[in-house]
């Protein structure tokens, strides 16, 4: 029924746009000084998901775009600093863009992810994107590659297999992750496992720190993590790409395939990943069944035309992940649950044994943009479900099943005189099962309600942004009975919120500007924290939910500094976020509990109960990247997150610790090769002495070497990237402040006893641009 639908939808718009007024858009794209044409120029529209290409005289086209409305295009040429232009398509004469020649070519990056699409410089949000080299490089997974080059971002690890992004001190279910304009719905409240997403799917992924609860929502306390997908090529055309690359630490294999194309508006994408790793090696020792492997499949199909466009995403995620419970008592000798030790070949092993994490999800989501007279209307629907297994044999032990409806409308009213208001309404429905034979969280379903209304004024060199918001959420638990003895007592909560926020920005010249933003945002608790009463296996300690929790409330503000010029790219940011009723599990010495462990026997674990506290995180972050000369590139990046328990007077729990990163980048030019570079980097993570000792010990500083080198050759006409990265050159051995084999995290008996994070490891890759046609 639903596919019947979908196809009738899909086949009025193509009805539609037959009849829909039709413009095409020519241009040029020069040389601002010299005047000469810029071939292989790439022209974006981000609003439409459309794109083109200059061809050898420096000219484009759009064959079919509304003839009507104002948006912004985004030029980019190497060489050359980034342009973004608000053009009126009713303007209807030949376009001319002037691009600047610049050894920094990302001056001006459009940000999508806000309320409303604009070059950074004059967005109030404090936002990093990331590329699709920097995607790829030096990376274990998605949140390892942002966490490595993005300021105020980390991550919090169980091993090179796992990584849940950290912003600004705040992680879980205050950070949202966006994918194909849907926010991700799995299990964001658990500690050991990551997002469901494929590593290699974005093209490009925004960053935004701070606050975003005005446009998302609960749970947009930390940031939001906006994940974009390629544009679909210039009509005509099919394009793609084939990637592989190998890790020599724990033999880790990734290989993706994708294929693109657009044939008189009908545009469409397909794409297949896998990765598969053994376990991986510490400086002195492998980490036994930390191995992982990883299935990906997506693909879009959809129409753009000059009414706007449709588009249809659907997309599957498998991972599989093996997990180890060492026992402190045996030290550093692995031992199989009867005793005899791992051997090498066993340690190199890619079949993974029990216990073992088996985590699935699908989604499917219609995504759309509606040109109409005094704006644009956007709507995007979706299903997920998302399924995770904990496995101690063939059958799963702990299996959550949960299916997520989403809707979310914005309309954008025609720019006015500076002005641009912009409305929305997002509604989410969440229904949960358990379908293991043990228990950690209740069944729920959930539901949820927003609207907001947002407004922009640009006058001169200032941009001014406001909003307000209303949410509604309720959460219902179900009962559960079993042996005659009461699991889960059932529950309803209702909250309700207004949040506001205010965001303003200033460009002093072209080469500097400042943006400030203050707001107020809020999370619902969410029904592990309401519900929960089990083991958690993955965190080795029994957890027990509190039903009368309060919604958190946030209170923050953020300021920026930047500065650009030809040879120098700088920012510095601070930020201070108050949490009102910060959610958290505490522990008290002596509170343990009776549980079956993952072999079926009697074990103790400790318990904590899900309280509240109030939280203040402050700090700074920001980066320096200098350019003395057109081929070095010497780039910094800094961060650091002050956090306090204000209610019990002592540091907050799990902060990231205070971060250096130093990269000196030589781009040589060689004879017959192009992009080529050589990096060396220097990471210097500073001691964590701030924490809280009831849940974590301190960790030392550490200092990392990195280095890397790359080029792209031609084989014909066909280029070919080639690179090699290597991570922890040095073989240092370390624990990370969020790593979660730390001592104080991984054994409750021991809290000397841990597992260094991962030792010396290099990538070799493999890049293939294509083009069929």
């Amino acid at each position: 029924m639903k596919l019947k639908l979908i196809s009738f939808i899909i086949l009025l718009l193509v009805q539609v746009s037959a009849f829909a007024d039709v413009i095409i858009v020519k241009g040029r794209v020069v040389d601002a000084q010299s005047k000469q044409t810029l071939p292989g120029a790439v022209i974006t529209i981000p609003e439409l998901k459309i794109s083109a290409i200059t061809d050898p005289n420096g000219e484009f086209s759009f064959k079919s775009l509304p003839n009507r409305g104002r948006f912004l295009f985004s030029i980019e040429y190497v060489g050359y600093k980034s342009l973004t232009k608000i053009v009126d398509l009713s303007a209807g004469t030949p376009l001319v863009f002037e691009l600047q020649s610049s050894i920094i070519e990302t001056h001006e990056v459009v940000i999508t992810g806000t309320a409303i699409s604009a070059n950074n410089k004059q967005n109030s949000t404090s936002v990093s994107a990331v590329g699709r080299d920097g995607l790829l490089r030096q990376s274990t997974n998605l949140i390892d590659a942002l966490a490595h080059q993005v300021p105020g971002m980390s991550q919090i690890t169980t091993g090179p297999s796992i990584s849940k992004p950290v912003i600004r001190g705040l992680s879980y279910n205050r950070v949202v992750t966006l994918s194909d304009g849907v926010k991700q719905q799995g299990q964001q409240w658990g500690d050991e496992h990551g997002i469901e997403i494929d590593q290699y799917s974005s093209d490009r992924v925004e960053v935004l720190r701070g606050a975003a609860s005005l446009l998302y929502g609960s749970d947009a306390l930390g940031g939001v993590i906006n994940l974009l997908e390629p544009l679909t090529p210039p009509d005509g055309q099919i394009k793609g790409e084939f990637l592989t690359n190998y890790s020599t630490n724990n033999g880790l294999t990734g290989t993706s395939l994708m294929l693109t194309g657009n044939e008189n508006g009908l545009v469409w994408r397909a794409r297949g990943s896998y990765k598969n790793a053994y376990s991986f090696k510490t400086p002195d020792y492998y980490f036994p069944n930390s191995g992982f492997n990883e299935t990906d499949l997506s693909g879009m199909i959809g129409l753009n035309k000059s009414w706007g466009y449709s588009h249809i995403n659907l997309s599957y995620f498998k991972n599989n992940i093996g997990f180890y419970d060492p026992e402190p008592a045996n030290g550093l000798n692995f031992l199989h649950d009867d005793g005899t030790p791992f051997t090498q070949d066993e340690y190199k092993s890619r079949t993974l044994e029990y216990p073992k994490q088996d985590i699935r999800h699908y989604k499917i989501n219609w995504d759309n943009n509606f040109i109409t007279e005094g704006g644009n209307l956007k709507v995007n629907l979706g299903y997920q479900k998302n399924q995770r297994r904990e496995l101690d044999g063939p059958d799963p032990s702990l299996f959550f099943d949960l299916n997520t409806y989403s809707g979310d409308v914005k309309y954008y009213v025609t720019e006015t005189n500076g002005w641009q208001p912009v409305f929305g309404a997002s509604s989410d429905i969440g229904h949960s099962l358990n379908k293991g034979s043990e228990f950690l969280i209740p069944a729920y379903d959930t539901y949820g309600v927003g609207a907001f209304a947002y407004i922009k004024k640009t006058w001169d060199k200032n941009t001014f942004n406001a909003g307000i918001r209303y949410d509604y959420r309720k959460n219902k638990g179900k009962g559960l009975v079993e042996d005659g003895e009461t699991k889960f007592t059932p529950f309803t909560n209702k909250f309700s919120n207004i949040s506001g926020a205010l965001g303003y920005t200033h460009e002093f010249n072209d080469n500097l500007n400042f943006k400030a933003n203050a707001g107020s945002a809020f999370r619902a608790p969410n029904p592990a924290e309401l519900g929960s009463n089990g083991v958690h296996e993955g965190t080795f300690r029994y957890e027990i939910g509190n039903p009368n929790l309060a919604p958190e409330r946030s209170y923050q503000v953020d300021a920026t500094l930047q500065y650009d010029d030809k040879i120098v790219s700088a920012s510095l940011g601070i930020y201070e976020n108050y949490i009102h009723n910060y959610i958290y599990a505490s522990h008290k010495q002596g509170d343990v509990a009776q549980a079956e462990n993952e072999s079926g026997s009697l074990s103790q674990f400790d318990v904590y109960r899900y309280n509240q506290v109030n939280a203040n995180l402050y700090g700074v972050e920001g980066n320096f990247t200098l350019h003395p000369l057109s081929f070095i590139h010497f780039e910094n990046t800094f961060g650091y997150t002050y956090a306090r328990n204000n209610t019990l007077d002592r540091p907050l729990a799990f902060i990231p610790a205070g971060t250096l990163k130093n990269t000196l980048r030589f781009e040589p030019t060689i004879k017959g090769l192009k992009q080529s570079y050589i990096s060396v980097g220097i990471d210097n993570f500073f001691n964590q002495y701030r924490y809280d000792s009831a849940f974590e010990t301190g960790t030392k500083g550490y200092t990392l070497l990195n280095a890397g080198l790359g080029t792209t050759v031609n084989f014909g006409k066909q280029p070919v990237k080639l690179y090699v990265s290597g991570n922890n050159l040095a073989n240092i051995k370390y624990y990370d402040a969020l790593s979660r084999l730390k001592p104080g995290r991984i054994s409750s008996e021991d809290p000397e006893f841990g597992i260094y994070n991962m030792g010396r490891n290099i990538t070799f890759g493999i890049y293939l641009p294509l083009s069929i046609n």
